[in-house]
C-alpha cells in the first residue's frame, strides 16, 4: 500500500512539473514574439540593444505603424489572458506579473495625447538619431553601406517627426513656451557648412584597414554628399517647422492641468513611472515629507564644519570657493576618472557577482550641453559589441561643483546604472525583453540608492561630499514637490524654480534646466525616490527577517539579477528570496 502511495504522489509529482514546465515554456514563446515583432518594428531600437536587426532602416513613424504598435501591445494583452498563471513556476509567474504589467503600461501611456510630447529639453530625434548611429562599431564594408542607406532614409524620418507634431499642435499638446528657449539650437547644431565636420562623418574618418582604400574614399564620399544633400536639407527643414510654426503654438501654461483631458494623462505616467498605484497629490505630499528630511541632516553637516548660518548662506559660501569647482574640463574630467576607478576597487565588497561589460566616460556633446541635465548614462550592447558610456556635462564649468561627482559616479556609472543594466543585459535566464526594458522605478531608485551606498562605502572623504549627497538626495526628493506641482496643482515654472532654489543646493542654472526638464518630461522625476525607498524597504525586511544570515552581497545580486520590473513584482521578489535563504539557513 505505501509503495502504491508513493508510485502515485511521484506520478503527481511530475504530471504537476510537466504542466508548470509547459506553462512557463508557452509564456516564453509568447514574450519571444511579442520582443521579435518589436524590434522588427523599430530598427533603431535593435540598434540601441543590440540585437539581431535590420541595420540599414530606421523606423517607420507613419500613423499606420504606430497603429500598428498600439493594436500589437493590445494583442499580446489578449494571448496573455490565456495563461494559466496558476500552473507558473514562481519565476514563471514573476515574469508573466512584469510582462502583463509593461504591456497594460505602454498600451495606456499610447491612449494618450502625451504620446505627442516627442521630445523634450534632455532629448529629440535630432540628438537622439546620431547618438545611436554614431555609439555603434562598424566593422565591415557592409555596416558602412548599411548606415548610408539609414542616411538616405533621414529626410523621411524628420518628415514623419514634423507630422508627429503638427499632429500635438492640433490636439494643443505642445510643450510650453518658456521652456524652449535655445531649443532651436540644439537642432541647427548639427547642420554643418563642411560635411566633413558633421557628426554624421565622423564614423567615415577612420575605417578598418580590411576595406580597401579606394571603397573607404567612395563611402566617405557618399557620407559628405548624402549629409550635403540630405542631412543638411532635413535637418534645416526642421528647424525651419519648429521656429515658424512650433513655437508660436507653444503652450502658456506649464502643466498638463491645463491641457484637456491633462490631469488623467498625468496620472496614467505617475502611474507608469513610479510602477505604484499612486496619486499626485500623495507623490507632493511624500515629497514635503522627504524635503524636510533631509534638510535635518544637512543642517547637521553645517554644524560638522561650524557654519553658523542659514542653507541658502552655507550654499553662497561653498559657492565662492572656487577650490571646489575645477579649473577647467581636463581636471574636471581627471577627477571623474580618478572617482569611478576608486569605486571599481570596492564593487566585489559589495556585490557577489558583476558585469563582464566595461564602461567608459564621455563627454556631453555640445549641441546639447546648455539644455542637458548634469550627466546621463548610455547603456551598452547587450551583445557586448558597444561598451557602457557615463557622459558628463562639461558646459558652464563653473556650476559643477566637484563635491557633486562622487555621488554622481556612484549613480550615474557603478554601482548606479552601469552595474544595474549590464547585469540585467548579461542575465541570459531572463527573456530577452526583460534584458533590455527600462522600468524607470527600479533603475532610477537603484541609481539613488546606490548614491546612498557610497556611505557604507567609504566613499564621501569630505563633509562637503556628504553634503554633495544630501543636495542630490534633496534634489530627487523636491522633484516629488514640484512635478505635480506644475502639472497637478497649477504651478508656475517660477514657482517651481523658486522653490528648488530655496530648498535644494542645487546651482541656479541646474535649477532651471532641471525645471524645464520636469515641466517637459511629466512624472518621469518621480521615479527615482519611490524606487529607492522601496529598495531600502524591502533590506531592512529582509536585515530583520535574516538576521545573523543577511548577506548585503547577495542581496544586492538578488535584486539586480532579475533585471528591472515594477516595484510590486519587486517586493515579491524579495520575498521569495528570503524565504528560500531562510530555508537555507535552517537545513
Amino acid at each position: 500500500m505505501r509503495s502504491e502511495t508513493f508510485v502515485l504522489l511521484s506520478a503527481l509529482l511530475c504530471t504537476s512539473t510537466f504542466a508548470v514546465q509547459a506553462e512557463d515554456t508557452a509564456l516564453d514563446e509568447l514574450m519571444a514574439s511579442y520582443w521579435a515583432e518589436y524590434l522588427e518594428a523599430s530598427p533603431l531600437a535593435a540598434t540601441v540593444f543590440g540585437a539581431e536587426g535590420a541595420r540599414d532602416t530606421l523606423d517607420d513613424l507613419s500613423p499606420k505603424a504606430r497603429r500598428a504598435r498600439r493594436n500589437r501591445l493590445g494583442a499580446y494583452e489578449d494571448h496573455l489572458g490565456a495563461v494559466e498563471t496558476h500552473k507558473l513556476s514562481d519565476d514563471g509567474r514573476e515574469q508573466f506579473n512584469a510582462f502583463s504589467w509593461m504591456l497594460r503600461q505602454e498600451a495606456a501611456n499610447l491612449d494618450q495625447n502625451t504620446s505627442l510630447l516627442t521630445f523634450n529639453t534632455l532629448r529629440g530625434w535630432q540628438s537622439m538619431l546620431p547618438q545611436i548611429l554614431l555609439s555603434q562599431p562598424y566593422v565591415t564594408q557592409q555596416h558602412y553601406e548599411d548606415l548610408l542607406k539609414r542616411y538616405r532614409q533621414i529626410e523621411r524620418y524628420a518628415r514623419q517627426n514634423v507630422d508627429l507634431l503638427e499632429e500635438a499642435i492640433r490636439a494643443g499638446y505642445t510643450q510650453p513656451c518658456d521652456t524652449l528657449e535655445g531649443y532651436s539650437a540644439t537642432i541647427s547644431g548639427y547642420i554643418a557648412d563642411d560635411p566633413a565636420t558633421s557628426v554624421y562623418a565622423f564614423p567615415f574618418d577612420n575605417m578598418p584597414a580590411t576595406i580597401p582604400e579606394a571603397d573607404q574614399q567612395r563611402l566617405r564620399d557618399e557620407a559628405h554628399a548624402l549629409i550635403r544633400n540630405v542631412i543638411n536639407p532635413a535637418y534645416r527643414s526642421y528647424a525651419e517647422f519648429f521656429e515658424e510654426s512650433y513655437l508660436p503654438a507653444c503652450r502658456k501654461q506649464a502643466g498638463l492641468w491645463s491641457l484637456p483631458g491633462g490631469r488623467d494623462a498625468y496620472d496614467q505616467l505617475i502611474r507608469f513611472y513610479t510602477s505604484l498605484e499612486t496619486d499626485a497629490e500623495t507623490v507632493h505630499e511624500l515629497g514635503l515629507s522627504e524635503v524636510a528630511r533631509i534638510q535635518g541632516e544637512m543642517q547637521l553637516v553645517m554644524q560638522q564644519v561650524g557654519f553658523e548660518g542659514t542653507l541658502k548662506a552655507f550654499l553662497e559660501y561653498m559657492a565662492n570657493d572656487t577650490s571646489l569647482y575645477p579649473r577647467d574640463e581636463q581636471s574636471y574630467l581627471n577627477y571623474i576618472a580618478w572617482v569611478t576607478k576608486s569605486i571599481d576597487g570596492l564593487l566585489p565588497l559589495y556585490f557577489s557577482r558583476l558585469p563582464t561589460i566595461p564602461y567608459g566616460i564621455k563627454v556631453v556633446p555640445a549641441q546639447t550641453a546648455p539644455k542637458t541635465t548634469t550627466a546621463y548614462y548610455q547603456p551598452g550592447a547587450e551583445n557586448g559589441t558597444r561598451a557602457g558610456n557615463y557622459f558628463v556635462n562639461t558646459y558652464d564649468l563653473p556650476s559643477r561643483p566637484l563635491y557633486e561627482i562622487p555621488a554622481l559616479s556612484l549613480h550615474e556609472a557603478v554601482p548606479g546604472h552601469h552595474l544595474q543594466i549590464s547585469m540585467q543585459q548579461e542575465n541570459k535566464r531572463l527573456p530577452a525583453w526583460r534584458r533590455n526594458y527600462y522600468f524607470h522605478a527600479f533603475g532610477e531608485g537603484w541609481g539613488l540608492y546606490a548614491e546612498k551606498l557610497g556611505i557604507e562605502m567609504g566613499l564621501y572623504t569630505t563633509p562637503y561630499e556628504h553634503f554633495g549627497r544630501l543636495i542630490y538626495e534633496i534634489w530627487r526628493a523636491a522633484r516629488l514637490v514640484v512635478d505635480p506641482g506644475i502639472h497637478a496643482k497649477g504651478w508656475t515654472r517660477q514657482q517651481a524654480i523658486d522653490y528648488m532654489l530655496a530648498n535644494t543646493g542645487l546651482t541656479e542654472a541646474n535649477i532651471i534646466a532641471e525645471v524645464d526638464r520636469y515641466i517637459t518630461y511629466p512624472a518621469q522625476a518621480t521615479a527615482y525616490k519611490h524606487g529607492e525607498l522601496k529598495i531600502l524597504e524591502l533590506r531592512a525586511r529582509a536585515e530583520a527577517a535574516l538576521g545573523d544570515d543577511f548577506d548585503l552581497r547577495e542581496f544586492h545580486t538578488a535584486l539586480l539579477e532579475g533585471g528591472s520590473m515594477p516595484l510590486v513584482v519587486l517586493d515579491a521578489r524579495v520575498d521569495r528570496w528570503i524565504g528560500t535563504v531562510s530555508n537555507g539557513a535552517e537545513e
